[in-house]
């Protein structure tokens, strides 16, 4: 274990200096603090408009960053040949592996953390409504866990495919997972749907992480939306992720292990 933690502080240093993940950052962090200002779009529903932008915001960049951080860090250290290096020593592929995604998922945790301390002051210092940034924090820390899950996709696919392809098959499960979910929910469950319907659509559903289950923007711009047991439903989200993180980490490994570096 202490060789996959040297191999992840490696990797969140190597992640704070790369250039394209701090402009995908600062972008997200400049939209956040003029978020504000749309309020003055729409007097009829400044506070939803306001959340909706913002949980958005830090869905959309986190996103991007958890894909943009994984998908290279294997192919990299082939192509870079500092892999031989590293293996040399005595670090196991397994521990390689996991010591990259925990890196990324602290690299992860940090900008987004950064996002989260932008979200609070916007909420104490402008809107002055610290219960509601507090509140919005919790959401921001359930999607930390969406895009953890994500980063155990794409670094589990990493072993396997170019980073490019890696790159739009990640966002493509997650698309999927976030909007299609509840599409294909539907399909299994129809009774009227066709037999071949019906079995793609519990294939899907039961294959894909439902990352729309993480997203919890509802309860703040509906209304009518309640969560009526918030940990519980918390709580059941961070065991299905953790799960699936589990069976994606397992599945890289097993290919990393029979994969010629």
């Amino acid at each position: 274990m202490r060789a996959a933690l040297a191999i992840a502080k490696a990797t969140v240093g190597e992640a704070i200096r790369r250039k394209v993940l701090l402009i995908i950052l600062f972008v997200a962090v400049a939209l956040l603090f003029i978020a504000p200002m749309l309020g003055d779009l729409s007097a009829r529903s400044e506070d939803t408009i306001l959340v909706g932008f913002i949980l958005g915001v830090v869905q959309m960049a986190s996103a991007v960053l958890a894909i943009t951080l994984t998908v290279y860090m294997i192919p990299n250290e082939v192509e870079r040949r500092t892999i031989y290096t590293i293996l040399s020593k005595p670090v196991q592929r397994h521990q390689f592996l996991l010591g990259k995604y925990l890196g990324a998922v602290a690299a992860l945790g940090l900008m987004m953390g950064l996002m989260a301390v932008v979200v609070l002051l916007v909420f104490v210092v402008v809107k002055h409504q610290p219960a509601k940034g507090v509140e919005l924090i919790g959401a921001i820390g359930l999607q930390f866990v969406q895009m953890s899950l994500l980063a155990s996709v794409a670094i589990c696919l990493s072993t396997r495919v170019a980073p490019l392809v890696n790159f739009f098959l990640s966002g493509g499960i997650y698309l999927i997972g976030t909007l299609g979910f509840t599409f294909f929910d539907s399909f299994a469950s129809n009774e009227n749907s066709s037999a071949f319907a019906r079995v793609v659509s519990k294939l899907v559903t039961a294959v894909l992480p439902n990352f729309a289950a993480f997203n919890v923007q509802n309860k703040f711009i509906n209304p009518t939306s309640t969560i009526t047991d918030p940990m519980k439903y918390y709580t059941s989200a961070v065991m299905v992720a953790a799960l699936y993180i589990t069976v994606m980490l397992i599945v890289g490994i097993f290919w990393f292990e029979r994969q010629e570096v």
